[in-house]
């Protein structure tokens, strides 16, 4: 990304200069939890997953993850809960035993609010649907199925274990466990994969007529096997068509973007999503989890957790691995790089709601992105144009110190 210096000393500088206002309301709270192992790490992935023992020490992590919540309940005393994500790893490897007392200690902790949206990842292996009837009864209300390919050859070159006919059969047995949403996670840009290819994936998915789709270009990311190892992956020619004529079949079908990899039926977007990008508030429990939480004198704090496993089993270590309170000189910049990935933006008026800060602070930095045709030249929202949605990154860049 390039930098531009002048932009940024402007804007940063009035956002340095300006008081930070008491937040007028606490904005919605959301609960992520992190279980950390999976069946096999893929060799594209970079989330903090690791490879599962036969017999996973299910009760001790969930005496922890407890345990962690505990610490951080003095931040959120008398705010409710809008949602709960169960990410991963695989988080359906634990038993619905184990998640149940889970799900009650947390409530005992934090109220539900009536209409909690609450998620769960899992794979579409058989093991893990003969539980989608036991997570359903817990009141798990949405699953997140990491499909990435129908095709054989293309589930092999990721790493995936399990095979599209297994895909195909977990979304028939999300439904009948009483499933009404759910998402399947696909991926296009795979490794030799034709336009042909990646078409014949959304198609299949929208058979399957899930209520929402996160279709997404794989990215080789450090850290991975793919990184040190990279396989031929289409030219850049093929990867725009690609995008290009899977944004028209979804929209097609009735599936909206309203994110930058999130397509929903109408009134199915995730709200655990969009309190993410609207600059909620959620807390993050579990190995390496992240959270941010809003206090009403104006603090915002980043919180991160201790990233192995053992470490975080470990009684004699702490949870909490590092936290950190934002600037108003990095407010532009955190606020934005949510909000813009959402394709209609988000109300103008969110950002002092949500920062303390007043609109002022945007002000050099949104001048000079309208001007360059990345920014909606709408004062009532704050929402990228359709190349700003392509060059995101750029966009950013006029409000980063």
């Amino acid at each position: 990304m390039t930098t531009d210096s002048s932009a940024s000393s402007l804007i940063i500088g009035g956002a340095a200069s300006s008081p930070r206002a008491p937040l007028p309301t606490l904005p919605p709270l959301a609960l992520y939890i992190h279980i950390p192992w999976c069946v096999r790490k893929c060799p594209y992935c970079d989330f903090n997953s690791h490879t599962a023992s036969p017999v996973l020490p299910e009760q001790e992590y969930v005496d922890a993850l407890l345990a962690d919540l505990d610490q951080d309940l003095h931040a959120v005393y008398g705010r409710e809960l809008t949602s709960i994500f169960f990410g991963g790893g695989t988080p359906s490897l634990f038993s619905a035993e184990a998640l149940g007392r889970l799900l009650k200690g947390v409530e005992q902790r934090i109220p539900f609010a009536a209409d909690i949206e609450i998620t769960l990842e899992a794979n579409p292996g058989t093991f893990e649907q003969e539980k989608f009837v036991a997570y359903r009864k817990l009141g798990i209300n949405r699953l997140s199925i990491g499909i990435q390919s129908f095709q054989q050859e293309k589930l092999e070159a990721l790493g995936r274990i399990h095979n599209g006919d297994e895909a195909v059969r977990a979304a028939g047995m999300a439904r009948q466990a009483g499933f009404d949403n759910f998402n399947l996670d696909l991926m296009h840009g795979l490794p030799d994969q034709s336009l042909d290819d990646a078409l014949s994936d959304l198609r299949q998915a929208i058979a399957l007529q899930p209520t929402h789709i996160s279709w997404y270009q794989l990215t080789l990311e450090p850290n991975t096997v793919f990184w040190n190892q990279p396989p031929v992956l289409p030219e850049d020619d093929t990867l725009w068509d690609i995008q290009e004529a899977g944004q028209a079949m979804l929209a097609e079908h009735g599936y909206a973007q309203y994110e930058v990899s999130a397509y929903a039926q109408a009134g199915r977007p995730a709200r655990h999503n969009l309190n993410y990008w609207s600059f909620g508030d959620f807390i993050g429990i579990g190995a390496g989890a992240h959270g941010k939480l809003s206090h009403p004198d104006g603090r915002i704090v980043r919180t991160w957790k201790t990233r192995l496993p053992k470490d975080y089993l470990n009684p004699a270590k702490s949870f909490q691995a590092g936290e950190k309170s934002l600037s108003n000189d990095e407010m532009p910049f955190e606020f934005l790089m949510n909000a813009l990935r959402l394709t209609a933006g988000v109300e103008s008026r969110l950002y002092p709601e949500r920062t303390g800060l007043s609109l002022e602070t945007l002000a050099e930095g949104r001048r000079e992105a309208e001007q360059s045709g990345l920014l909606q030249v709408e004062p009532s929202r704050l929402a990228a144009t359709e190349r700003g949605q392509l060059f995101l990154n750029d966009l950013l860049q006029q409000f980063l110190n």
